[in-house]
């Protein structure tokens, strides 16, 4: 079964309280319990070193006696909540705190070296008790003699208590420590794996094909930006697949037309219907037809073209120069409208840094439309100037002009105004979007001004050449 990283996440995290808490009850309870252990045992050696201090006087023949020093041991038992007993050299009590239940028993097997290099010493000693119990042994000396022991004996279960107390804060400062971090687990499953969640689902919704599907991811930090970028993603790739239909409906229908009159007409010279005499006629509107064909194709191409990075070749060029020689071209068409292309340019040569085949094609196309567009006997005026480093290029006609609603989409692929298609029959309505891709590859724009009935012009700007 697979788990999804939040599941792992959340065991893992589970796991590790768990095991931090196990480590905690056992190495810190047996660390606590040797701290106490030998806490107790050093103070209760202290005590019975002072105590077997007074007692070796006793031992010296001083003028103390056993019963005398005995309250002093009865009050420290009772201070350290222990038992003290006085052991002489044969290992029999002689003095004890209350209850005083072992005086002259013999202890057997006694030993005061057991607890070797400690100490202390813990267990029931030598079975003189039914519990386990902290002993510490102090000598009685004097003139370099061993004259008996004292011993206080503390239960192991005081010690066991302490520890469980210290213990009862250690496990709450625990408990309080994963409930912060409990805390700290639902803050990041609301900001993290929630948002992570939605972004998953929308990314799937995305990969099923709804680009429609919205993220509702509205934090400020990078789970929102994720979002909010996944979002204007989808939001551009639903733009461009609305695109592609369109642009599909657009080529069918544009192919379609010429194609269908070509069919037509053949079918009609190949049975008859037009006879040979009309042959010519008709011959010239097959060309005509598969010059639409070719031209439409090629607007595709180049707009396929301009759509790959690093196509530009650019140099350095004298506009003015360019837009002579591409007016020239136009001389026949304008004689037949009795049109006047009117060149005014700010200086004799004009550098540009740009690609010269290029933006041929944008002067080629802005001055074809304004041809198309425009009245008889009219004038279209272009001119360059220049500002801020920038060399403006202005194209402007004196025709039908452009609807105000049509503006905005006359750049769009295969897009014609009503009022342009009476005007322009053999246009493919790639033109303009050509110009337009080419002027902003080169970083530049392009604008239009337009009134209907009035004209229009088209402004475009290039980068000005930097000298050598």
């Amino acid at each position: 079964m697979t788990r999804s990283l939040y599941t792992k996440f959340l065991l893992g995290y589970l796991v590790f309280g768990l095991l931090g808490f196990i480590f905690i009850a056992t190495m810190s309870s047996e660390i606590t319990y040797q701290y106490l252990l030998e806490e107790k045992s050093d103070s209760l050696y202290d005590e019975a070193n002072l105590l077997a201090s007074t007692y070796s006087d006793i031992y010296q023949g001083k003028n103390i006696s056993l019963s005398t020093a005995n309250p002093q041991l009865q009050a420290v038992a009772t201070y350290l909540k222990a038992q003290a007993w006085v052991i002489n050299q044969k290992g029999s009590v002689v003095a004890e705190t209350a209850p005083a239940s072992h005086i002259g028993t013999a202890i057997d097997g006694f030993d005061p070296t057991v607890a070797g290099n400690r100490s202390y010493m813990t267990g029931r000693f030598f079975g003189m008790f039914d519990k386990d119990m902290l002993s510490v042994i102090a000598p009685i000396t004097g003139n370099f003699n061993t004259y008996g022991y004292v011993v206080i004996h503390m239960p192991i279960e005081q010690i066991v208590h302490g520890k469980d107390r210290i213990l009862n804060i250690v496990y709450i400062t625990a408990l309080v420590v994963f409930i912060l971090s409990l805390i700290i687990l639902l803050v990041f499953t609301k900001t993290v794996y929630v948002p992570l969640k939605k972004i998953t689902a929308g990314a799937k919704e995305y990969a099923a094909g709804n680009l429609s599907h919205t993220i509702n991811v509205t934090s400020a930090d990078e789970m929102g930006y994720l979002a909010n970028t996944l979002n204007y993603m989808s939001s551009e790739l639903n733009k461009m697949e609305e695109y592609q239909h369109s642009f599909i409906a657009n080529v069918s229908h544009d192919f379609r037309s010429p194609l269908t009159s070509i069919k037509g007409y053949l079918e009609a010279i190949k049975d008859g219907t037009i006879p040979p005499e009309l042959y010519d006629k008709y011959l010239g509107i097959l060309i005509s037809e598969t010059e639409r064909l070719n031209k439409l194709t090629q607007g595709m191409l180049t707009l396929n073209s301009l759509d790959s990075k690093g196509f530009l070749t650019r140099s350095n060029f004298d506009i003015n120069r360019v837009i002579k020689d591409t007016a020239a071209t136009f001389e026949g068409t304008c004689n037949a409208k009795d049109i006047v292309l009117d060149l005014t340019f700010a200086a004799d040569i004009q550098m540009v840094y740009a690609d010269l085949g290029k933006i041929q094609q944008v002067l080629y196309n802005l001055i074809d439309n304004a041809i198309k567009f425009s009245r008889e006997n009219s004038v279209i005026y272009i001119q360059t100037s220049l500002k801020y480093e920038k060399v403006f290029v202005s194209v402007k006609d004196t025709g039908i002009g452009i609807p105000k609603e049509s503006i905005k989409k006359i750049w769009d692929r295969f897009y014609k105004s009503d009022l342009s298609r009476g005007k322009d029959k053999k246009g493919t309505g790639l033109g303009l979007a050509i110009v337009k891709e080419i002027i902003q590859a080169h970083g530049e724009n392009i604008d239009v001004i337009s009134t209907q009935g009035v004209g229009s012009e088209f402004i475009f700007t290039l980068p000005k050449a930097t000298a050598l």
